[in-house]
């Protein structure tokens, strides 16, 4: 087994490379990080508890970066098994979103392509990859005047980059909302990561038995979550999260499905709404 886990140095990704080296105590298991001492301390902290995780430094922001660990882990191995690209940027409540929004797009979904593109050459047969999203990244959390932005069976990753650009710079110029778009940022990043998903399904070979799909973790404490949520009713710890994804990203060889979707607690939550127009199950 050789895995990879992005944003792995706390929270989620932490407690999802902790559960791998559990699972798998001969394999390999990466905990990818952007911050070289951060991530240095996470895996002493697993290497503590008698784990054994490897190091990698990667920042999802920099496509150089991406590029180098996957030479790493082609040079090592030939290829991977499990990615997790859970890597994401902070929003804060406190900072307009005009000044949040480039960054957040750039690491959540520009991120995800990245991992994409550079780690999809690299999937072994029966490997599994996962972009951790939410929710909200169902066309549900979208006004339907907007749902052509995300025409997952015609679209390319370049084509839902420039989507992903062009409403950065429309909240940057607070234009969104005369858009259409919503007054909180998360759901269309979100939909966008769940969009990616389901373009790389399209196009990649489902002969050779690998399954991608997006993942809702569910409502997890972590720092980043903290300022947003008052209610904590059904709060889960990043270990209790994790046990779901985990099951995700470790399908056993032969599983068909899900695939392409957006997974949450082991349901499929369909992309398209079945009201609206043109609507249909994805």
């Amino acid at each position: 087994m050789i895995a990879l886990v992005t944003g792995a140095n706390q929270g989620l990704g932490l407690a999802l490379v902790r559960g791998l080296c559990q699972s798998f105590p001969d394999g390999t298991i990466y905990l990818g990080a952007r911050d070289e001492g951060r991530g240095s301390a996470a895996v002493e902290s697993l290497r503590a508890e008698g784990l054994a995780p490897e190091p990698v430094l990667i920042d999802v922001q920099d496509d150089r970066s991406v590029r180098e660990a996957a030479q790493l882990v082609a040079d090592r191995h030939g290829g991977i098994d499990v990615v997790i690209s859970n890597a994401a940027a902070r929003i804060s409540p406190d900072v307009p979103d005009s000044e949040q929004v480039r960054a957040f797009v750039d690491t959540n979904n520009h991120g995800a392509h990245r991992m994409i593109e550079a780690f999809g050459p690299l999937l072994n047969d029966a490997a599994r990859f996962l972009v951790v999203a939410s929710s909200f990244g169902t066309l549900d959390s979208l006004s339907p005047r907007l749902w052509h932005h995300f025409d997952v069976d015609h679209m390319t990753l370049r084509d839902l980059a420039q989507v992903m650009d062009d409403y950065a710079t429309e909240v940057e110029a607070g234009r969104a909302g005369e858009a259409g778009w919503p007054s909180w940022i998360n759901p269309p990043s979100k939909i966008g990561q769940v969009a990616a998903v389901k373009i790389a399904a399209r196009e990649w070979d489902r002969r050779r038995g690998i399954l991608i799909n997006a993942v809702c973790p569910g409502l997890v404490d972590t720092e980043a979550s903290r300022p947003w949520f008052t209610d904590w009713t059904g709060v889960l710890t990043p270990d209790e999260a994790a046990v779901d994804v985990l099951w995700l990203a470790t399908l056993p060889a032969g599983t068909q499905g899900p695939y392409g979707e957006l997974v949450q607690r082991r349901k499929v939550l369909p992309f398209r709404p079945e009201h609206g127009p043109d609507a249909k199950d994805s």
